[in-house]
């Protein structure tokens, strides 16, 4: 596990830019695995600046996003396809995109056939990731044994408060979410690790004190040959 301390979070951003426009520079047609929450927001709003310059070209590369809550309406304002939209989809243009449908019937079939139009896709080339203050990758809890392939999970109370300011008073926030499994985050060619934020000093140490944790699902990314953590100097502890 490469770690990348920045001075700021800008620098952060940039320099995870550069991993995605080599991404693409080196293969057009790149499966690309994506994240929400607040840290990829920088990031993203830089690969639409180099789209818009003409600096990167996504028109060929996939993209299959990392979760979905569950159940949410996809036009409900919190939900990621919603975020997704927002922040990238709408300003990229991309071959195709895919998100967990948060409005399926069938929840288990949802995640079975998310993993297999995945497998079918030649599997995930960079995979972006966040790591939220309890050591969840994805919306993989901690717990003391792991689905392998994506599934529907009850979500922990941290992530609950974490997430509970996106929701307005007296709304029901979703408590189980849909989420890519630890067989396919693996399975990824490269993953980037995004982190920001003095929130994050704690759950970094444990990540770097040399150990893997079977209750932070973070610590298990120690068994992958290819991840870079990309940090800035508040999230490092500086």
């Amino acid at each position: 596990m490469k770690k990348i301390v920045c001075n700021t979070y800008e620098d952060v951003c940039r320099f995870a830019a550069d991993i995605f426009a080599q991404q693409i520079k080196d293969k057009p047609d790149s499966i690309l695995g994506l994240a929400t929450g607040s840290t990829p927001i920088g990031l993203y709003n830089e690969l639409i600046r180099r789209s818009e310059a003409g600096e990167i070209d996504f028109s060929a590369a996939r993209t299959f996003n990392l979760d979905e809550y569950f159940p949410i309406k996809a036009s409900h304002p919190q939900s990621y396809k919603s975020f997704m939209e927002k922040h990238l989809f709408s300003k990229v243009k991309f071959a195709n995109t895919r998100i967990f449908n948060g409005e399926a019937a069938n929840p288990h079939a949802e995640c079975a056939a998310y993993d297999a139009e995945i497998e079918a896709a030649g599997g995930i080339d960079l995979q972006l990731l966040g790591i939220g203050v309890n050591g969840h990758i994805a919306f993989i809890e901690p717990d003391t044994s792991y689905p392998l392939g994506s599934y529907l999970v009850n979500l922990a109370e941290d992530t609950l408060e974490a997430n509970s300011r996106f929701f307005t008073d007296g709304e029901e926030q979703p408590v189980t979410a849909l989420s890519t499994g630890l067989s396919t985050i693996f399975r990824a060619r490269h993953l980037i690790m995004l982190v920001s934020g003095t929130n994050k000093v704690e759950i970094i140490k444990k990540l770097f004190e040399g150990m893997i944790h079977t209750d932070i699902p973070a610590s298990l990314l120690h068994l992958h040959p290819n991840v870079t953590v990309i940090m800035d100097k508040a999230a490092n502890g500086e």
